[in-house]
């Protein structure tokens, strides 16, 4: 009898996780999906083995990074990125039954939606008290629970139905471009070559000098690898140490992506890998082959992944 795969998202029901979730189709017939309170917890559920794998966001196209994730895969688990998907994201601000918008007093939703529909807020409910929940969903679930026509939450449309809510507004957010990527994490998993990849790994300084990004920077430019994000996060030793998350084309299989890792690893206090995986939307038919690029880090970070072909 085949086990059903668990995957882990950011719950409770009715969240832009789960909406992207089942629209990127990683539930397949054969998967359960549970969700989680937070991001750490659907973090720690991946690492100790209580799902098979965690549907976490990871970068919206207007508030930028979530640090809950970034800051958990570089400081707390050990887990690799096996797949990133792109979601598009529309707001609702939704309240019990015939309520209006002169009735509404407090709103409430996770952060970067409240911060994401500023414009619409600053508009139309310029008194309103604004208050942060842990999830979209949660914001629309205590509306329900309420019964208070004075609140209303910011939502997916899919709570909306859960919660037996009306919708007061749809699509508030300030920006029609507004998506989320979203990426899969799993604990020992390594996605082989496709041949359109993503690698992801944060760059710890041995100290503060002058050069030290540059150097960094350089190793991918003699090697003509392709930067995607660089972004600097506190490296939690203390006020004013930073490491740096660097996003590139490419693949840790790939002989010249290993050779600039390896190099990194060699000047480095630290390189710690993030995963490599398939771009979103990729294209699938390309063959994949075994380079062994012979260095020993490389081979060991393969052994710790299990990677199969």
């Amino acid at each position: 009898m085949t086990l059903l795969k668990k995957i882990g998202f950011l719950g409770p029901k009715g969240t832009f996780s789960e909406e992207a979730l089942i629209e990127q189709k990683l539930r397949g017939s054969k998967a359960d999906t549970i969700p989680f309170a937070t991001i750490a917890q659907v973090l720690e559920a991946t690492a100790n083995g209580a799902v098979d794998s965690g549907f976490v966001p990871i970068e919206n196209s207007i508030e930028g990074s979530v640090s809950a994730t970034i800051d958990s895969l570089i400081f707390d688990f050990e887990l690799s990125i096996v797949g990133e998907y792109v979601h598009d994201i529309h707001h609702d601000l939704m309240a019990l039954d015939h309520t209006s918008l002169r009735e509404i007093a407090t709103v409430i939703s996770h952060p970067q939606p409240l911060a994401q529909c500023r414009k619409f807020l600053a508009q139309f409910l310029p008194n309103a008290n604004l208050r942060a929940t842990t999830s979209t969903s949660e914001a629309a679930r205590e509306v329900s629970d309420s019964q208070d026509k004075s609140i209303a939450a910011i939502a997916p449309r899919k709570a909306a139905e859960i919660y037996s809510l009306s919708i007061i507004s749809d699509n508030i957010e300030d920006h029609s471009g507004n998506q989320t990527r979203f990426i899969e994490v799993t604990k020992e998993a390594l996605t082989p070559r496709t041949g359109n990849d993503r690698t992801s790994i944060a760059c710890f300084q041995v100290r503060d000098e002058p050069g030290f990004l540059f150097s960094i920077l350089a190793e991918f430019y003699a090697r003509r690898i392709n930067l995607t994000k660089i972004e600097s996060r506190p490296s939690k030793k203390g006020l004013g140490e930073y490491c740096f998350v660097i996003e590139l084309d490419g693949h840790i299989r790939d002989p010249l992506v290993a050779d600039a890792l390896v190099n990194l690893k060699d000047r480095l206090a630290e390189v710690r890998f993030l995963g490599s995986y398939p771009k979103y939307k990729q294209s699938s038919n390309f063959r994949n082959t075994l380079d062994d690029p012979g260095h020993l880090w490389i081979e060991e970070i393969l052994r710790r992944r299990e990677f199969k072909d």
